[in-house]
Protein backbone atom coordinates (compact mmCIF):
# COMPACT_ATOMS: atom_id res chain seq x y z
CA UNK A 1 0.00 0.00 0.00
CA UNK A 2 2.92 2.31 0.67
CA UNK A 3 4.49 1.49 -2.93
CA UNK A 4 0.93 2.61 -4.36
CA UNK A 5 0.23 5.52 -2.33
CA UNK A 6 4.08 6.87 -3.33
CA UNK A 7 3.39 6.06 -7.32
CA UNK A 8 0.21 7.77 -6.78
CA UNK A 9 1.67 10.68 -5.46
CA UNK A 10 4.42 10.73 -8.54
CA UNK A 11 1.94 10.75 -11.18
CA UNK A 12 -0.36 13.80 -9.23
CA UNK A 13 3.28 15.62 -8.98
CA UNK A 14 3.58 14.61 -12.78
CA UNK A 15 0.33 16.56 -13.98
CA UNK A 16 2.06 20.50 -13.75
CA UNK A 17 4.03 18.49 -16.33
CA UNK A 18 1.36 17.24 -18.64
CA UNK A 19 -0.92 20.82 -17.94
CA UNK A 20 2.59 22.51 -19.74
CA UNK A 21 2.81 20.23 -22.58
CA UNK A 22 -1.06 21.14 -23.31
CA UNK A 23 -0.61 24.72 -23.36
CA UNK A 24 2.67 24.72 -25.09
CA UNK A 25 1.36 21.99 -27.84
CA UNK A 26 -1.74 24.17 -28.38
CA UNK A 27 0.01 27.80 -29.11
CA UNK A 28 3.11 26.04 -31.11
CA UNK A 29 0.05 24.07 -33.54
CA UNK A 30 -1.68 27.69 -33.64
CA UNK A 31 1.55 29.04 -34.15
CA UNK A 32 2.67 27.17 -37.42
CA UNK A 33 2.39 28.12 -41.09
CA UNK A 34 -0.64 27.42 -42.87
CA UNK A 35 -4.00 27.62 -42.60
CA UNK A 36 -6.21 24.31 -42.30
CA UNK A 37 -9.02 26.29 -43.47
CA UNK A 38 -7.90 27.28 -46.98
CA UNK A 39 -6.17 23.28 -46.84
CA UNK A 40 -9.88 21.82 -46.68
CA UNK A 41 -11.71 24.04 -49.07
CA UNK A 42 -9.38 23.55 -51.71
CA UNK A 43 -7.15 25.63 -53.81
CA UNK A 44 -9.98 26.71 -55.75
CA UNK A 45 -12.11 27.52 -53.03
CA UNK A 46 -13.14 31.22 -52.84
CA UNK A 47 -12.89 33.30 -49.62
CA UNK A 48 -16.12 33.24 -48.70
CA UNK A 49 -15.80 29.41 -49.07
CA UNK A 50 -12.56 29.26 -46.87
CA UNK A 51 -14.37 31.27 -44.26
CA UNK A 52 -16.97 29.25 -43.83
CA UNK A 53 -15.12 25.66 -43.24
CA UNK A 54 -12.81 28.50 -40.68
CA UNK A 55 -16.08 28.87 -38.86
CA UNK A 56 -17.03 24.84 -38.85
CA UNK A 57 -13.76 24.16 -37.29
CA UNK A 58 -13.84 26.93 -34.31
CA UNK A 59 -10.87 28.81 -35.74
CA UNK A 60 -12.62 32.15 -36.22
CA UNK A 61 -13.26 32.06 -32.43
CA UNK A 62 -10.59 33.81 -29.78
CA UNK A 63 -7.74 31.76 -28.77
CA UNK A 64 -8.65 31.68 -25.43
CA UNK A 65 -11.84 30.61 -25.89
CA UNK A 66 -10.32 27.78 -28.47
CA UNK A 67 -7.64 26.16 -25.55
CA UNK A 68 -10.98 25.90 -23.03
CA UNK A 69 -12.70 24.26 -25.49
CA UNK A 70 -9.99 22.08 -25.89
CA UNK A 71 -9.42 21.57 -22.41
CA UNK A 72 -13.17 20.74 -21.78
CA UNK A 73 -12.79 18.17 -25.02
CA UNK A 74 -9.49 16.47 -22.80
CA UNK A 75 -11.66 16.24 -19.50
CA UNK A 76 -14.16 14.22 -21.11
CA UNK A 77 -11.39 11.98 -23.15
CA UNK A 78 -12.38 13.57 -26.58
CA UNK A 79 -9.17 14.42 -27.90
CA UNK A 80 -11.00 15.72 -31.13
CA UNK A 81 -11.55 14.73 -34.81
CA UNK A 82 -8.97 13.82 -37.26
CA UNK A 83 -9.82 16.44 -39.95
CA UNK A 84 -7.68 14.16 -42.85
CA UNK A 85 -8.98 10.50 -42.08
CA UNK A 86 -12.21 11.84 -40.24
CA UNK A 87 -11.85 9.56 -37.08
CA UNK A 88 -11.23 10.39 -33.49
CA UNK A 89 -7.76 10.98 -32.57
CA UNK A 90 -7.77 8.87 -29.56
CA UNK A 91 -9.54 6.05 -31.53
CA UNK A 92 -6.40 6.12 -34.40
CA UNK A 93 -3.75 6.89 -31.59
CA UNK A 94 -4.40 3.50 -30.46
CA UNK A 95 -5.28 1.72 -32.92
CA UNK A 96 -1.70 2.82 -34.22
CA UNK A 97 0.50 3.06 -30.73
CA UNK A 98 1.03 -1.43 -30.86
CA UNK A 99 3.05 -0.37 -34.12
CA UNK A 100 5.27 1.84 -33.22
CA UNK A 101 5.88 0.42 -29.37
CA UNK A 102 6.63 -3.35 -31.29
CA UNK A 103 9.31 -2.04 -33.33
CA UNK A 104 10.54 0.18 -30.17
CA UNK A 105 10.62 -2.67 -27.91
CA UNK A 106 12.38 -4.47 -30.10
CA UNK A 107 14.83 -2.24 -31.11
CA UNK A 108 15.41 -1.74 -27.64
CA UNK A 109 15.74 -5.16 -26.83
CA UNK A 110 18.49 -5.66 -29.76
CA UNK A 111 20.17 -3.17 -28.53
CA UNK A 112 20.79 -3.54 -24.98
CA UNK A 113 21.46 -7.15 -26.12
CA UNK A 114 24.56 -5.91 -27.70
CA UNK A 115 25.75 -2.91 -25.89
CA UNK A 116 25.59 -4.28 -22.47
CA UNK A 117 28.15 -7.09 -23.15
CA UNK A 118 29.99 -4.62 -25.72
CA UNK A 119 30.43 -2.12 -22.38
CA UNK A 120 31.20 -4.65 -20.21
CA UNK A 121 33.82 -6.36 -22.31
CA UNK A 122 35.21 -2.82 -22.80
CA UNK A 123 35.75 -1.85 -19.24
CA UNK A 124 37.30 -5.50 -18.61
CA UNK A 125 39.72 -5.07 -20.96
CA UNK A 126 40.55 -1.26 -21.54
CA UNK A 127 42.67 -0.83 -24.52
CA UNK A 128 42.27 -4.06 -26.41
CA UNK A 129 40.37 -4.40 -29.42
CA UNK A 130 37.17 -4.67 -28.09
CA UNK A 131 37.68 -1.51 -26.06
CA UNK A 132 38.58 -0.05 -29.72
CA UNK A 133 35.34 -2.17 -31.50
CA UNK A 134 32.93 -0.23 -28.45
CA UNK A 135 34.63 3.09 -29.63
CA UNK A 136 34.15 3.01 -33.21
CA UNK A 137 30.25 1.73 -32.44
CA UNK A 138 29.44 4.09 -30.28
CA UNK A 139 30.82 6.83 -32.73
CA UNK A 140 29.23 5.68 -35.93
CA UNK A 141 25.67 5.36 -33.87
CA UNK A 142 26.43 8.43 -32.77
CA UNK A 143 27.45 9.81 -36.09
CA UNK A 144 25.34 8.41 -38.92
CA UNK A 145 21.75 10.26 -38.89
CA UNK A 146 18.89 7.27 -38.43
CA UNK A 147 17.43 8.19 -42.03
CA UNK A 148 20.79 7.39 -43.67
CA UNK A 149 21.14 3.94 -42.04
CA UNK A 150 17.66 3.53 -42.91
CA UNK A 151 17.71 3.69 -46.33
CA UNK A 152 21.33 2.23 -46.78
CA UNK A 153 19.67 -0.94 -45.27
CA UNK A 154 17.02 -0.60 -47.27
CA UNK A 155 19.11 -0.26 -50.58
CA UNK A 156 21.47 -2.74 -49.83
CA UNK A 157 19.17 -5.48 -48.99
CA UNK A 158 16.17 -4.96 -50.26
CA UNK A 159 17.08 -3.51 -53.32
CA UNK A 160 20.76 -5.01 -54.24
CA UNK A 161 20.45 -8.51 -52.22
CA UNK A 162 16.99 -9.09 -51.90
CA UNK A 163 17.20 -10.47 -48.47
CA UNK A 164 14.25 -8.23 -46.49
CA UNK A 165 11.16 -7.23 -47.99
CA UNK A 166 9.74 -4.01 -49.22
CA UNK A 167 9.88 -1.08 -47.05
CA UNK A 168 5.87 -1.08 -47.07
CA UNK A 169 4.51 -1.58 -43.96
CA UNK A 170 3.80 -4.14 -40.93
CA UNK A 171 3.11 -7.27 -43.26
CA UNK A 172 3.25 -8.24 -46.75
CA UNK A 173 0.13 -7.31 -49.17
CA UNK A 174 -0.58 -11.41 -49.66
CA UNK A 175 -1.15 -11.77 -45.92
CA UNK A 176 -4.07 -10.10 -43.65
CA UNK A 177 -3.46 -9.21 -40.31
CA UNK A 178 -3.94 -11.47 -37.32
CA UNK A 179 -7.13 -11.58 -34.82
CA UNK A 180 -5.91 -8.31 -32.98
CA UNK A 181 -5.68 -9.12 -28.81
CA UNK A 182 -2.84 -6.92 -28.29
CA UNK A 183 -2.39 -5.00 -31.34
CA UNK A 184 1.55 -6.38 -31.68
CA UNK A 185 1.62 -8.34 -34.40
CA UNK A 186 4.15 -11.61 -33.44
CA UNK A 187 2.56 -11.54 -30.49
CA UNK A 188 -0.69 -11.98 -32.36
CA UNK A 189 0.60 -14.29 -35.15
CA UNK A 190 1.85 -16.67 -31.83
CA UNK A 191 -1.46 -16.66 -30.33
CA UNK A 192 -3.21 -17.56 -33.62
CA UNK A 193 -0.75 -19.67 -34.14
CA UNK A 194 0.26 -18.69 -37.64
CA UNK A 195 3.85 -19.48 -38.37
CA UNK A 196 3.68 -18.09 -41.84
CA UNK A 197 1.95 -14.51 -40.61
CA UNK A 198 4.34 -14.45 -37.65
CA UNK A 199 7.63 -15.21 -40.04
CA UNK A 200 5.85 -12.55 -42.21
CA UNK A 201 5.47 -9.88 -40.18
CA UNK A 202 9.03 -10.84 -38.42
CA UNK A 203 10.54 -10.03 -42.21
CA UNK A 204 8.98 -6.89 -42.45
CA UNK A 205 10.28 -5.70 -38.61
CA UNK A 206 14.18 -6.84 -39.33
CA UNK A 207 15.32 -3.56 -41.29
CA UNK A 208 13.23 -0.66 -38.89
CA UNK A 209 14.01 -2.95 -35.82
CA UNK A 210 17.74 -2.68 -36.82
CA UNK A 211 17.76 0.88 -37.78
CA UNK A 212 16.58 2.37 -35.05
CA UNK A 213 18.83 -0.01 -32.82
CA UNK A 214 22.20 1.05 -33.96
CA UNK A 215 21.50 4.52 -33.25
CA UNK A 216 20.28 4.04 -29.62
CA UNK A 217 23.24 0.98 -28.69
CA UNK A 218 26.04 4.16 -29.29
CA UNK A 219 24.81 5.71 -25.68
CA UNK A 220 23.59 2.43 -23.54
CA UNK A 221 27.31 1.05 -24.47
CA UNK A 222 28.47 4.43 -23.52
CA UNK A 223 27.08 4.36 -20.27
CA UNK A 224 27.85 1.11 -19.51
CA UNK A 225 31.38 1.02 -20.01
CA UNK A 226 32.00 4.28 -18.15
CA UNK A 227 29.63 2.68 -15.27
CA UNK A 228 31.27 -0.50 -15.12
CA UNK A 229 35.06 1.48 -15.00
CA UNK A 230 33.84 3.66 -11.74
CA UNK A 231 32.67 0.51 -10.25
CA UNK A 232 35.17 -1.98 -10.89
CA UNK A 233 37.91 0.60 -9.88
CA UNK A 234 35.60 0.90 -6.07
CA UNK A 235 36.94 -0.51 -3.21
CA UNK A 236 34.03 -3.41 -2.33
CA UNK A 237 35.52 -4.96 -5.73
CA UNK A 238 39.19 -5.43 -4.83
CA UNK A 239 38.16 -6.72 -1.68
CA UNK A 240 35.29 -9.11 -3.33
CA UNK A 241 38.74 -10.12 -5.85
CA UNK A 242 41.13 -10.25 -2.68
CA UNK A 243 38.73 -12.86 -0.92
CA UNK A 244 38.71 -15.00 -4.03
CA UNK A 245 35.36 -14.83 -5.24
CA UNK A 246 35.39 -16.02 -9.07
CA UNK A 247 35.50 -13.40 -11.84
CA UNK A 248 32.06 -14.21 -13.42
CA UNK A 249 30.98 -13.59 -9.43
CA UNK A 250 32.55 -10.29 -9.37
CA UNK A 251 31.50 -8.62 -12.43
CA UNK A 252 27.80 -9.90 -12.26
CA UNK A 253 26.79 -9.72 -8.80
CA UNK A 254 29.22 -6.95 -7.53
CA UNK A 255 29.92 -5.04 -10.18
CA UNK A 256 27.50 -5.14 -13.43
CA UNK A 257 24.45 -4.23 -10.37
CA UNK A 258 26.04 -1.23 -8.65
CA UNK A 259 26.59 -0.35 -12.11
CA UNK A 260 23.29 -0.92 -13.51
CA UNK A 261 21.93 2.33 -11.88
CA UNK A 262 22.93 4.97 -14.82
CA UNK A 263 22.32 2.79 -17.08
CA UNK A 264 18.92 2.12 -16.06
CA UNK A 265 18.47 6.07 -16.25
CA UNK A 266 19.76 6.00 -19.64
CA UNK A 267 17.79 3.51 -20.74
CA UNK A 268 14.38 5.33 -19.24
CA UNK A 269 15.47 8.41 -21.58
CA UNK A 270 16.57 6.30 -24.68
CA UNK A 271 13.09 4.67 -24.69
CA UNK A 272 11.56 7.47 -24.69
CA UNK A 273 13.88 9.65 -27.40
CA UNK A 274 13.48 6.15 -29.17
CA UNK A 275 9.33 6.98 -29.53
CA UNK A 276 9.80 10.72 -30.28
CA UNK A 277 12.20 9.70 -33.20
CA UNK A 278 10.34 6.78 -34.25
CA UNK A 279 8.47 9.05 -36.73
CA UNK A 280 11.86 9.22 -39.29
CA UNK A 281 12.28 5.76 -39.38
CA UNK A 282 8.68 5.03 -39.61
CA UNK A 283 8.32 7.38 -42.82
CA UNK A 284 11.56 5.50 -44.53
CA UNK A 285 9.83 2.72 -44.16
CA UNK A 286 6.01 3.13 -44.55
CA UNK A 287 5.34 2.06 -41.03
CA UNK A 288 2.05 3.09 -39.89
CA UNK A 289 2.97 4.14 -36.25
CA UNK A 290 1.80 6.90 -34.63
CA UNK A 291 4.96 9.03 -35.73
CA UNK A 292 3.86 8.72 -38.87
CA UNK A 293 0.30 9.61 -38.39
CA UNK A 294 1.98 13.00 -36.37
CA UNK A 295 3.64 13.71 -39.51
CA UNK A 296 0.99 13.47 -42.30
CA UNK A 297 -1.32 15.62 -39.93
CA UNK A 298 1.59 18.03 -39.80
CA UNK A 299 1.89 18.22 -42.81
CA UNK A 300 -1.70 18.82 -43.44
CA UNK A 301 -1.72 21.73 -40.47
CA UNK A 302 -4.39 18.95 -38.72
CA UNK A 303 -4.13 20.49 -35.02
CA UNK A 304 -5.70 17.71 -33.19
CA UNK A 305 -3.55 14.53 -34.30
CA UNK A 306 -0.58 16.77 -33.70
CA UNK A 307 -1.64 17.66 -30.04
CA UNK A 308 -3.26 13.85 -29.63
CA UNK A 309 0.60 13.00 -30.58
CA UNK A 310 2.57 15.08 -28.33
CA UNK A 311 0.09 14.90 -25.39
CA UNK A 312 0.22 10.63 -25.77
CA UNK A 313 4.46 11.00 -25.37
CA UNK A 314 4.29 13.78 -22.45
CA UNK A 315 2.25 10.71 -20.50
CA UNK A 316 4.35 7.71 -21.99
CA UNK A 317 7.28 9.62 -20.56
CA UNK A 318 6.30 10.24 -17.22
CA UNK A 319 4.74 6.37 -17.36
CA UNK A 320 8.97 5.70 -18.03
CA UNK A 321 10.16 7.74 -15.31
CA UNK A 322 8.02 6.48 -13.04
CA UNK A 323 9.09 2.67 -13.79
CA UNK A 324 12.85 4.30 -13.33
CA UNK A 325 12.50 4.91 -10.26
CA UNK A 326 10.59 1.60 -9.59
CA UNK A 327 12.96 -0.51 -11.22
CA UNK A 328 15.96 1.53 -8.97
CA UNK A 329 14.83 -0.28 -5.97
CA UNK A 330 14.54 -3.60 -7.42
CA UNK A 331 18.13 -3.01 -8.36
CA UNK A 332 19.38 -1.36 -5.39
CA UNK A 333 16.69 -2.01 -2.28
CA UNK A 334 18.50 1.20 -0.45
CA UNK A 335 17.03 2.82 -2.37
CA UNK A 336 13.70 4.20 -1.70
CA UNK A 337 10.93 5.36 -4.17
CA UNK A 338 10.23 8.22 -2.07
CA UNK A 339 13.53 9.71 -2.79
CA UNK A 340 13.99 8.17 -6.31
Amino acid sequence: MQTLSIVLRRLLAALPNLVGVVIITFVLTRALPGDPAAYFAGGAATQEAVEQVRQQLGLDRPLPEQFLRYVGALMRGDLGLSLTTGQPVLQELLARLPASLEMVLLALLLACAIALPLGVAAATRPGSWVDQLCRIVTTAGVSLPTFFTGLVLAYVFYFLLGWAPAPMGRLDPVFSPPPSVSGLYLVDAALAGDAAMWWAAFRQLILPVLTMALFVLAPIARMTRASMLQVLSSDFVRTARASGLSRTTVLVRYALRNALLPVVTTLGMVFGFMLGSSVIIEKVFGWPGIGSYAIDALTASDYAPVQGFVLAMGVLFVLINLLVDVLYTLIDPRISLGAA
